[in-house]
């Protein structure tokens, strides 16, 4: 006569842990424009070399208030915001570099709660040179936000008992130092921009001068009028919107 095999369920619940993070690095802003999402969605084609003569090839202004995700609501604690995804698909990277953990299960076994995670911090106007995506790697000038002091509030659902509390914490410390936020950051190789570390609490000193500082108010008046990242940014925008004003050409 045949046995029923017992069959064993574990059971799960679902833990939460609320990260304090404070930048260790700058953090640089790329969101893709509305400007060019549209030219995705309905290509106009190569321009005429009248077309292209006609007008700016950049308006560091506008290119630097389209840089990153904002706040809509005028009650929000911020003006600037992440998307929650960055910071999971950092600790999904950081799964990679640490023993017993794997990328794709991490991706299952926990998420940042909400779809946006507010951004403290004072923005300044960056220029620099990038490369374009074409196969010459064309090099470019681009306009973005960098805060070189920030910091967030971060909400993770985990599911127990298949990862704990300290094995989350380990993911998130670690992709604050191999992973990071934003542009040039540790996990494209280019750069160690957007690294942060983990605080204890709300009270940490450093955490509360970002956030007392950095609040909604300070970042649309940065936003309107920025300051300047250094003195290369500076040099750089002044002749560009010199230049445009030579030829006639709106400069924002």
């Amino acid at each position: 006569m045949a046995h029923e095999a017992e069959i064993h369920i574990v059971k799960i619940n679902e833990g939460k842990i609320r990260f304090y993070v404070v930048g260790t690095s700058p953090v640089i802003l790329n969101r893709m424009s509305q400007k060019a999402m549209r030219e995705l969605a309905a290509p106009k084609g190569r321009k005429t070399a009248a077309e292209k003569a006609s007008g700016a090839k950049h308006l560091p202004l506008e290119e630097y208030q389209a840089s990153p995700y904002t706040n809509q609501n005028p009650e929000g604690k911020t003006f600037l915001q992440l998307l929650a995804s960055m910071f999971k698909k950092s600790m999904m990277t950081a799964a990679l570099d640490l023993p017993g953990t794997k990328k794709a299960q991490i991706g299952r076994l926990l998420y940042v709660m909400g779809d946006r995670v507010d951004l403290y911090g004072v923005p300044k106007l960056m220029m620099s040179v990038t490369r374009s995506a074409d196969m010459n790697k064309t090099p470019d000038i681009r306009t973005r936000a960098i805060l070189p002091k920030w910091a967030s509030i971060v909400d993770v659902s985990f599911i127990r008992p298949i990862l704990n509390e300290q094995s989350v914490v380990n993911l998130m410390v670690a992709a604050g130092i191999t992973s990071g936020m934003g542009d040039w950051r540790p996990e494209k190789g280019a750069g160690n921009y957007g690294q942060f570390k983990i605080v204890e609490s709300m009270n940490d000193p450093e955490f509360l001068e970002i956030v007392e500082s950095g609040g909604r108010k300070a970042q649309e008046e940065g936003m309107k009028t920025p300051g300047f990242y250094d003195l290369e940014t500076e040099d750089l925008y002044e002749w560009v919107i010199n230049e445009n004003r030579r030829k006639g050409f709106k400069v924002s």
